[in-house]
C-alpha cells in the first residue's frame, strides 16, 4: 500500500457495491421485468457481478442477445421496477456502519460519487435514512460526464470544502480508481465490492481492502484521520 496523505481531509466513496449492497433490490426489478415479458430468468451470480455497470449491464443479463436496441429499449421499465422495490432488501456491507461513524466523530467529511441517476440516488438514500449526511453527493447525471472521468471527483471534492491531495476516493471498479486518480485523489479499492469480475489489486490502486473494519482500523492504526 502506498503511504496515506499526511492528514486526510475526507474521504469520497461510490455507493452501489461500496456503501451498499443494492445487488438484491436490482436484481428483484429483472426478475419483475422478465416475468412481465416471460423470459427466462438469469442466475443472481452474474447479475451481481455487474451491477457497478448500471442498468444496462443487469439488461444484458436477460436480453443482451436481442441486440442493444432491445436492451435500451427495456431500460425505462426496468428503471420503474427498481425504483419501486429500492431499498427493501439494500443494506450497508457488514462494519460500514462503523466506518462512517468513526469518520463523522473525528469530524471528517465523507461524501458519495456514483454513477446512479440522481432521482435514484437521492431517493435511496432518503429511504435508508443517509439524506443529509454526506457532506456532497455527485450523482451519474449531475455533469454531462460521469466515472470513469474526474470532473464528478472534483466537484465532490469542490461540495464537500475538500481537497483533493488530501483526501481519498473508495470504490469497487476499476473506473473508480481511474476517476479518483485523476482527480488527484488517493485512490482505495475495495475487495469486499461487485468487482465486475475483475482483481482489484490489478487496478493500480494506491490501497486494496478486504472488509470496512480492515479499512477502519487502517486509518485508524495510521492515526492519519484528523
Amino acid at each position: 500500500m502506498k503511504k496515506l496523505p499526511s492528514r486526510i481531509d475526507g474521504v469520497l466513496f461510490d455507493l452501489d457495491g461500496t456503501l451498499l449492497d443494492s445487488a438484491p433490490d436490482l436484481y428483484a426489478a429483472l426478475v419483475r421485468q422478465c416475468r412481465e415479458e416471460g423470459v427466462p430468468v438469469p442466475p443472481y451470480a452474474p447479475v451481481r457481478e455487474v451491477v457497478s455497470r448500471g442498468s444496462r449491464a443487469v439488461l444484458r443479463c436477460a436480453f443482451g442477445h436481442l441486440g442493444e436496441p432491445a436492451v435500451e429499449a427495456r431500460v425505462e421499465r426496468y428503471l420503474a421496477l427498481y425504483e419501486a422495490v429500492m431499498g427493501e432488501a439494500t443494506r450497508p456491507f457488514e462494519g460500514v456502519l462503523e466506518l462512517l461513524a468513526q469518520l463523522e466523530a473525528r469530524g471528517t467529511r465523507w461524501g458519495i460519487v456514483t454513477n446512479k441517476p440522481g432521482f435514484l440516488t437521492d431517493e435511496l438514500l432518503r429511504r435508508i435514512g443517509w439524506d443529509g449526511r454526506a457532506a456532497a453527493v455527485v450523482s451519474g447525471d449531475t455533469l454531462p460526464v460521469k466515472k470513469p472521468d474526474p470532473a464528478p471527483v472534483r466537484l465532490a471534492c469542490e461540495r464537500a470544502g475538500i481537497e483533493p491531495a488530501h483526501s481519498l476516493f473508495v470504490g469497487d471498479d476499476r473506473r473508480d480508481v481511474l476517476a479518483g486518480a485523476a482527480a488527484g485523489l488517493y485512490t482505495v479499492a475495495v475487495a469486499w465490492g461487485y468487482l465486475d469480475g475483475g482483481d482489484p489489486r490489478e487496478w493500480s490502486a494506491d490501497a486494496v481492502l478486504d472488509t470496512p473494519l480492515q479499512f477502519a482500523r487502517w486509518l485508524h492504526h495510521g492515526q492519519a484521520v484528523a
